[in-house]
């Protein structure tokens, strides 16, 4: 995928150690021979000949279908491999993994990555991880070839738990900034100054430099992390508030903007897409 890809390239060419990779669309995998990497025919491949394995998928589903059903990854791992988990998922099934590659004498990670595409391009990824100590040690230098800010959160699930959190905010603060942008050019600020201006004070803030800038542009990417993904990200960690009886008010009103977005047609551009519902012509 868009992610995935590149921290493969990475991997392969900062790594000293042999790549072996497998994707559902055999054409991401062969774009990545030229870094070094040698395609696998499938999940069990992976398995057969790696020692540490790198997994990044859409979702929770995606993870329990590679686990449990077709991919098989559980059934093929074998006794002192590594699998690293690097997809935003849930807390439960990083657990449930977690649990049953144990049962075979296998370490887990839960390791998701932040900072988006132009980071996973450039290796400067924000990876937050959830191991033992001694397993996080063993995965370290690898996951500094695809990232420089790697946090060590804990135990299993612990990683995801702050991915989740860092994407709640994110979203949350989408939607705001989406509301300060429609309110500043109604009461007519130029629209090119408002985050320019803003962000010189203490209302600054990466999500409002990297994301706003698409509100000011008013150019919504479709090859990055698209608005579905916002909403699937941003329900995990809902789902997760929930869990732990926490009322979350403010996430629920950045998800009800993700749904009028998908809803508008929008599923596929970038979250700061959620603009467009406060511009004039779209009602």
């Amino acid at each position: 995928g868009v992610m995935g890809g590149r921290m493969c390239r990475n991997l392969a060419k900062k790594s000293g150690v042999s790549v072996v990779a497998f994707d559902v669309d055999p054409e991401k995998v062969k774009a990545r021979e030229v870094d070094g990497v040698e395609p696998a025919t499938s999940v069990a491949d992976v398995m057969a000949k790696a020692d540490i394995v790198f997994m990044c998928v859409p979702g929770e589903p995606q993870v329990r279908d590679v686990a449990f059903g077709e991919g098989a990854l559980v059934a093929n791992a074998r006794a002192g491999q590594t699998l690293v988990d690097m997809t935003t998922a849930t807390v439960e099934i990083n657990r449930e993994v977690a649990s049953a590659l144990a049962d075979k004498g296998v370490d887990f990670a839960d390791a998701p990555v932040a900072r988006g595409v132009p980071a996973a391009e450039n290796g400067t990824l924000a990876i937050t991880v959830g191991a033992s100590d001694e397993v996080f040690k063993r995965i370290l230098p690898y996951l500094e070839c695809m990232g420089e800010q790697i946090s060590h959160c804990g135990g299993v699930g612990n990683g995801q738990v702050l991915k989740l959190m860092n994407n709640m905010i994110i979203f949350q603060t989408v939607s705001g900034i989406a509301e300060a942008m429609a309110i500043a050019t109604r009461a007519g600020v130029d629209r090119s100054k408002v985050f320019e201006i803003l962000s010189k004070g203490s209302a600054d803030s990466y999500v409002m430099r990297k994301h706003g800038s698409h509100m000011t542009s008013g150019e919504y990417p479709d090859d990055q992390f698209p608005t579905t993904y916002s909403l699937k990200d941003l329900r995990y960690a809902l789902d997760l508030a929930e869990k732990v009886s926490v009322d979350a008010p403010v996430a629920k009103v950045a998800e009800k903007r993700l749904l009028e977005a998908i809803d508008k047609g929008y599923g596929n551009f970038y979250s700061p897409v959620v603009y467009k519902l406060f511009e004039p012509d779209e009602g």
